[in-house]
């Protein structure tokens, strides 16, 4: 499979997966900002969502949790169709949203009351949610605290926690890890494949960092500008796109010129240019990441 054309492995029918979507467009005025995307994601499994901002990332999650409207287009969710969202399928979906959705004023538990009896949960059903999500999300000691006073890493992890107190089967997470420190990005990760391993959660990830979706995803689809470039295995499309990696590296023109000599020795390295400037930049395309590690 070549980067810049679509390319879908054998998946499971429609009745079968967990997402189903088929030629799902998006139009705000003469504008298509998603051009007929199709993909599937296996139940049980973490898929991606690649690509760079305005790619297309964030509408496809707002059309698939009930956000927008879709111009045309399908989807099913475990077999249910999406469109319009019912309560059954808004029920098994969970949502959490790049920008912090929570109320400052309010305590940490205070927001997931609210949130949790928006989904109808009540008394101690609702108490005992709240301290699972809590605990795992690593809050827990500090629920009767203002969630104005957190950090940007712990807000992160309220909003997951938000997204969690239903039980979705499948949470779409928009890109989640936007401004943290990098323990708080470790913690995060570590609770989506606790999630999808311990309890059975399908996740959708978005992204514009290749290596936070090496990291985690089974499957990845690569969105730029409305229309998804490649949709495969994380490995087949590291394996298969030439250039994917480009490389740049400042130096004086001597050491340029040795590193030029070097790398056309290697294998999995397509090419390796000087160019010319202050200072002489080196520009090296690489197929496979672990050629930079």
């Amino acid at each position: 499979m070549a980067l810049g054309s679509v390319a879908y492995a054998e998946q499971p029918a429609h009745e079968t997966a967990a997402l189903w979507v088929r030629d799902l467009r998006k139009r705000f005025g003469d504008t298509e900002v998603l051009q007929g995307i199709s993909f599937t994601v296996p139940e049980g499994t973490i898929f991606g969502l690649l690509g760079p901002n305005g790619a297309g990332k964030t509408t496809t999650l707002s059309l698939l949790a009930g956000l927008l409207p879709p111009s045309s287009g399908q989807a099913y969710l475990f077999g249910m169709p999406m469109f319009p969202h019912t309560p059954e399928v808004r029920r098994q979906i969970g949502i959490v949203p790049q920008d912090i959705a929570l109320y400052p004023t309010l305590t940490a538990e205070e927001n997931l009351e609210f949130f949790g009896s928006l989904y109808g949960l009540r008394g101690a059903v609702l108490r005992q949610r709240i301290h699972e999500v809590l605990e795992a999300v690593g809050l827990a000691a500090h629920r009767r605290q203002p969630v104005g006073r957190f950090s940007g890493g712990m807000k992160r992890r309220m909003n997951i926690a938000a997204g969690l107190l239903h039980r979705p089967r499948l949470l779409f997470l928009d890109e989640p890890t936007v401004g943290v420190d990098p323990q708080s990005r470790t913690y995060i990760f570590d609770l989506i494949r606790s999630l999808n391993r311990e309890h059975g959660t399908t996740i959708i990830y978005t992204s514009h960092y290749m290596e936070e979706v090496e990291l985690l995803c089974e499957r990845v689809a690569i969105l730029d500008h409305g229309r998804i470039i490649a949709c495969d295995t994380v490995a087949n499309i590291l394996r298969n796109a030439h250039q994917a990696l480009l490389v740049r590296v400042v130096g004086s023109p001597e050491e340029l010129k040795a590193s030029v000599e070097r790398l056309r020795t290697v294998e999995g390295v397509d090419s390796a240019v000087v160019q010319p400037g202050d200072p002489p930049q080196l520009y090296v395309a690489v197929r496979d990441s672990s050629l930079i590690h």
